[in-house]
């Protein structure tokens, strides 16, 4: 059975969980009578902790929001995630919030914060907390990193890389690595990642290309299930500012050349619709049949717009 004060802190640790706990699980889960679990509930009301009781088969235990805010509990990827999110918020209050939490925390999750801040870039979509620190932490010790890459076909691939930073574009995170079989500059869908522990062999830095140029040249050109170069008969500048995540190259003053990639042929073509300007493209086969599609459908709501 757990001491007293050990018990309390996982009781209220079950009690934050979203979900209502009746007393036998409670009882179950902690080893203790159904007595026990009350008169605990009764400890953290006098703590001040608002535990919320509903009689009844259906009813059960929750901790509920109270007047005042008492102590908190949060496991290490929680309190890292709290830290590093206020760190991206520029307020005072957010500010406050960061330096009495830093207060707080072990010097080993003082470490894992600075971390993260210091390998990574931009702010976006949750991702898995075990991952983010596998590649953090090899970012942090320059050691390679072994993980298994899902594919855009969901083909895994064991890969090895030399990992540098995790940059937030285009709506999901991506790993910034050398990657040591071809021998050259990768970006990986860090979402698709699945690190294998523990990490290799420390390897020496190289110079890290200007991310921001990387980056744009890369997720164009990268891995996507679909991509294509598409002709445009519009100046270069005007093609960019309007896709920006598109590589666009100038082939004459009025026309460029444009290479995107996306998951599916409907982001592609959103894309080529953005453009308010002829094109040619040949491919892939999924684009143009879309296309096709979406043509008969502006073509058939032209035909119609007559007889409204």
């Amino acid at each position: 059975m757990l001491e007293t004060s050990a018990r309390l802190f996982k009781l209220l640790s079950l009690l934050q969980s979203p979900r209502d706990w009746t007393g036998p699980e409670l009882a179950e889960r902690l080893g203790v009578t159904t007595r026990t679990v009350r008169n605990d509930v009764d400890r953290l009301r006098n703590l001040g902790y608002p535990v919320h009781a509903t009689p009844g088969a259906a009813g059960g235990y929750k901790l509920g929001a109270g007047a005042s805010l008492p102590p908190l509990l949060l496991d290490d990827d929680e309190a890292v995630a709290i830290a590093v999110s206020l760190g991206t918020q520029d307020s005072e209050t957010a500010k406050r919030a960061l330096t009495k939490l830093e207060q707080v925390l072990p010097s080993r999750l003082r470490h894992r914060v600075a971390a993260v801040r210091d390998h990574t870039s931009g702010t976006g979509a949750e991702l898995d907390a075990g991952v983010r620190a596998a590649i953090v932490d090899a970012c942090r010790a320059r050691e390679l990193l072994r993980f298994d890459y899902i594919r855009f076909d969901g083909a895994e691939e064991c890969r090895e890389a030399e990992p540098y930073r995790l940059v937030h574009a285009r709506g999901h995170w991506h790993l910034v690595a050398w990657d040591v079989a071809e021998r050259d500059w990768r970006t990986f869908r860090a979402d698709r990642v699945r690190p294998r522990g523990p990490a290799g062999p420390p390897f020496t830095p190289r110079e890290v290309p200007d991310l921001e140029t990387y980056l744009a040249e890369g997720l164009a050109t990268a891995a996507w299930r679909f991509r294509t170069t598409v002709t445009v008969h519009a100046p270069a500048e005007e093609v960019a500012a309007k896709v920006p995540a598109a590589l666009v190259e100038a082939v004459d003053a009025g026309t460029c050349r444009m290479t995107a990639g996306s998951d599916t042929p409907q982001a592609l073509a959103v894309c080529l619709g953005v453009l308010d300007a002829d094109f040619e493209v040949q491919g892939p086969p999924e684009l143009v049949q879309h296309l096709g599609k979406t043509a008969d459908r502006f073509r058939r709501a032209i035909d119609t717009a007559g007889h409204g």
